[in-house]
Formats: C-alpha cells, structure tokens, sequence
C-alpha cells in the first residue's frame, strides 16, 4: 500500500440556522464519502445536547463527549466509535441540557482532549448546533471552510442569512459556502441561492456566497435514513446519494492555508481564541 503523504488537516463546519434542514444528513454522507476515498476522516457531532449523528450511522456508542466533560474518561481515543470506512466518530450527548451550556472549566477540558489527540487526520467534520448559540459560533470561527445547509423554506433563508451576519459582523468571517438541501428540483435550489446571494449583496457587501452542493430529496434519501444508514453507502447511485459524493469530490479540492498546521493543534487553537 502506498504511503500517504501529510497533508494540513482541513476543517469543515456544518450549519444551519435552523433546524429540520437535514443539516446532520449531510455532515454524515460527506464524512462518509470522504472516507470512501480514503481519506482519514473525524466526524465531531457537536450539536451539545442534541446529538444524532450516531443514529443515522446506525452506531450505538457506549461513551460519549458528555463521560469526557464530566471526567468519567481521560482521553478523546475513550469515547471515539469507528464507523463506514474507518469515519471516526466523535458522539456527542443527546438529552442532556447541560450539554449544550458547558462552563469555561468544561470547554477548556473539551479542548484539552482535542489538543493531546495525535492521529493522522486528513478531514475533521464538524456537526454544529442549528441556530447562533455561542458554541455554535466557536466552532465555525474555529474551522477553515464554513458550511450552511439551507433547504427550500422562507425561515431557513432567513435563519441562514442570520446566522451569516451574526459570524461576519461578531466574528469577521467574510466567505461562506452554501449547501442547498432538501430540494425538489435544480431550479428550486437556483432560486435559494439567488435570494440568499441578493440579501448578502445589498447588506453585507463584503460577504462570498459559494454555492458548493445542490442535494436532491428523493425517496432513496427517505429510505437510507429510515434504516440508519448513509445513503451514499445504501444507494449510492441515486440521485441525492451522486450530489453528496459530488459535494465530498469538491469539498476534498477545498485549499487549506498554507500557514495552517498539520494536525488538529490549529483547530484548537482557533477554539482558544474564539473562548
């Protein structure tokens, strides 16, 4: 087997100004696909206190981040699973307020276990929280590329357009790519990007759109979620499964920094300035 060269970790955030956008759907098949290409891939579920990125792998993890938080484990290595392809996943806690509030003693703790963590990793994914909560504005401030899922409804423009204001005015981000998800035809997805590109433009002048995916919903899509399985692995030639592997083919072209480390020492790094 050839030897894999190093290569700058590259970060990705995924999210969403609101929920039921099928935001998770998409971090899981493009981690997914990611790895199918061989890529070593992590998968941070880091929707605190509502996680279910766990669910739709169909995994069933013993421990979570919730057992690193509290102390009941050390290290990161404890609580990750290993899902298709050898995904690492970070499982987060579902139902557990507490999750989504943690201390400045906690985060630094949750930091700590990213930093001491020393696996090669091409890819780290990171599942947001839907909405502007602050962990949610940590992790995209933390990431090189951010990712906003939109789907065809007037509220997930809106959210989605609120979101991107609140991380370009509070936070300086100024280049965002846009995932439409959900969609029922090429046009309606045209029209989302068109009306989130016409907002940006007339009040937040300085902000890049990038439109990066166009995810089609399909009865294929239905069906691999109801068996808890990613539909780029379960049906992988349908419609929506090709555009989430078209979505990872383009995300593995996505440039890293070229002052950005190696490892995911620059992940948390960006995490301590944005605490």
């Amino acid at each position: 087997m050839p030897m894999r060269r190093n290569r700058p970790l590259k970060t990705i955030a995924i999210a969403s100004g609101k929920g039921g956008v099928g935001k998770t759907n998409v971090a899981v098949n493009l981690a997914v696909s990611l790895a199918r290409m061989g890529r070593r891939v992590m998968l941070f579920d880091a929707d605190l206190g509502l996680a279910n990125a766990d669910l739709l792998l169909g995994l069933r993890p013993t421990r979570s981040l919730h057992d690193l938080v509290t102390g009941a484990v050390d290290t990161l290595e404890e609580i990750l699973i290993e899902g298709p392809h050898g995904l690492l996943l970070v499982p987060s806690a579902s139902g557990i307020s507490s999750m989504a509030n943690l201390s400045p003693a906690e985060h630094a703790g949750l930091i700590r276990a990213f930093s001491t963590y020393n696996q090669p990793l091409d890819v780290l994914i990171v599942d947001t929280a839907a909405g502007l909560q602050e962990s949610v504005t940590s992790f995209c401030v933390a990431v090189q590329n951010v990712s906003v899922v939109i789907c065809d409804e007037p509220a997930s423009l809106t959210d989605a357009y609120a979101l991107i204001k609140v991380l370009h005015q509070d936070h300086g981000l100024r280049r965002f790519r846009v995932i439409g998800n959900m969609l029922r035809t090429p046009e309606a997805g045209r029209r989302l990007m068109q009306k989130l590109s016409s907002v940006c433009m007339q009040y937040l002048p300085d902000v890049i759109l990038e439109a990066s995916g166009m995810i089609p919903m399909d009865e294929d899509l239905r069906r691999a979620v109801q068996r808890r399985e990613p539909v780029v692995s379960l049906y992988p030639g349908s419609l929506s499964g090709r555009a989430l592997i078209e979505l990872a083919r383009q995300a593995d072209r996505w440039t890293v920094a070229e002052n950005d480390t190696g490892g995911i020492g620059f992940f948390v790094e960006r995490m301590l300035q944005s605490a």
